[in-house]
């Protein structure tokens, strides 16, 4: 058996708000310098984006390029009539090719968005999708404007008769398994930890991803790994902390204020500081959704590891916010000294990283053993570690409000 890095959730130009360095050379560049053995495609509905695939892709099932030895996953995302956003994973190029055409007729913007709006639902999809060999499992599932647990209350709502085809889910950057694992119907699903990645630099490429163990690195390799059979499996699940996320915590999408959820229904979620609405968080809605107070970890559910993306972490360490400059040039000397980043930050002995630099295995051996604490994201606003910061600023977080800081 082998150990591979996958990230299987990216986005191309062709969706919004992307980088238009995403492309398959960037892409392949950038992820070997990541340490990523394989990366999902995205967007693979989209006729320019497959066009570019099949012109800078060769093989069959997983395929390389001519720029490194990262190979790419074909896959896409796709919403559907409830707003539900579903991961698709593809046997092939051509598979993909026949899921566009089932779909066409369904979408009015297909041609136009990596990401298209279907008028099916989530049962129609993932029956479209076993179909056609594909894996399929519901994107960030926890976040609160486009995703599984925002428009249903349980799998089974979503999916219909056509759960039994979905095999993992994607915890999204907001949620971990610690915190899944609360709920006693994704006990059996595989967890997902993937980037969702919009530009191709590896503060964001990779910023999640998985380690799976197979025996060789191909489709059915992967599938099985998805589905635990013959020994194939997810090993590590590894991202961001979930207080990170932007959409961790119960806030007001204008100003960003975060709400305990108590007040902020007594406060009919509208914010008294600014009149915005107060969005509520993964945290609470998996609160709603838990059986359980404490998670309860299945025996095939892997150890998630909480990190903080490598530039990042030496801008922490030199005091710095641009991830350019003198952090580029630190970030280039520590993946040409260790092979890659994941190296760095998963792999490579903290005596190694010390004797490196001080500060920066010092930051990175906090985060291995989860000793950083953090301002939580909420409402559209991502979350930042508090390394630096002093001792009162670290333990109280002045953004954070109460019902009775409004009463008089």
């Amino acid at each position: 058996m082998e150990e591979i890095n996958i990230d299987f959730h990216i986005h191309s130009r062709y969706s919004g708000g992307t980088s238009q360095d995403m492309s398959i050379p960037r892409i392949a560049e950038e992820a070997y310098k990541k340490g990523l053995n394989v990366v999902g495609t995205g967007d693979a509905t989209h006729p320019r984006w497959l066009k570019h695939l099949e012109r800078n892709l060769n093989g069959d099932g997983i395929y390389s390029t001519n720029i490194s030895k990262t190979r790419f996953i074909v896959s896409t995302e796709v919403e559907d009539r409830d707003r539900v956003h579903h991961l698709i994973l593809f046997p092939d190029l051509e598979s993909a090719h026949s899921f566009r055409d089932a779909i066409r007729p369904y979408s009015a913007n297909i041609d136009s968005d990596g990401r298209p709006h279907l008028s099916l639902s989530g049962e129609d999809i993932a029956g479209i999708a076993n179909d056609h060999g594909c894996l399929i499992g519901p994107c960030h599932a926890f976040t609160p404007w486009t995703s599984l647990y925002k428009s249903f209350d349980s799998l089974k709502q979503c999916y219909g008769a056509n759960t039994k085809h979905v095999t993992f889910l994607e915890l999204g950057l907001s949620a971990d398994t610690d915190m899944a694992d609360r709920i006693a119907e994704l006990q059996d699903l595989t967890f997902m930890s993937n980037s969702d990645a919009h530009s191709p630099w590896p503060y964001r490429l990779g910023r999640e991803f998985n380690r799976l163990s197979v025996e060789e690195v191909s489709f059915d390799e992967i599938r099985m790994a998805v589905e635990r059979k013959s020994g194939r499996r997810f090993v590590l699940n590894v991202g961001l902390n979930p207080r990170e996320g932007k959409y961790h915590e119960t806030a007001c999408t204008r100003c960003y204020l975060k709400f305990r959820p108590e007040d902020a229904k007594k406060l009919g979620r509208r914010c008294p500081e600014c009149g915005g609405v107060i969005k509520k968080g993964v945290r609470e809605r998996i609160s709603e959704l838990a059986s359980w107070k404490e998670p309860r970890y299945p025996p095939h559910r892997p150890p998630y590891i909480h990190i903080i993306p490598l530039a990042e972490v030496i801008g922490m360490a030199l005091g710095i916010k641009t991830l350019r400059g003198r952090v580029q040039i630190e970030w280039e000397e520590m993946v040409e000294k260790f092979g890659n980043e994941i190296q760095v930050l998963i792999d490579a002995s903290i005596d190694s990283l010390i004797k490196y630099d001080q500060k920066i295995g010092s930051i990175i051996k906090a985060f291995r053993e989860d000793k950083i604490l953090y301002d939580s994201g909420g409402g559209g606003r991502y979350g930042k570690p508090l390394y630096n910061r002093s001792i009162k600023e670290r333990f109280y977080d002045l953004s954070q409000r109460s019902l009775s800081d409004f009463q008089s």
